[in-house]
């Protein structure tokens, strides 16, 4: 995961960890993106790794940031 970040990962991606990480069931989430975010380690099953998390947790503060 080191040296992904936010903008890497397209918007289906995002709303993907977004949608997982507000506790939304994985069964409501792009398919292709649950299989691309757990390609990258970010989602195991259907719930966020840490570093899927942590990554989540950045994007939240750098738009609060802003």
């Amino acid at each position: 995961m080191e040296g992904i970040s936010w903008a890497d990962i397209d918007a289906d991606e995002q709303r993907t960890i977004a949608m997982l990480g507000a506790g939304f069931s994985a069964k409501f989430c792009d398919a292709v993106a649950l299989l691309t975010l757990a390609r990258l380690d970010l989602v195991k099953g259907s719930r966020l790794t840490p570093v899927g998390d942590q990554l989540r947790r950045a994007a939240i503060l750098q738009q609060l940031a802003a």
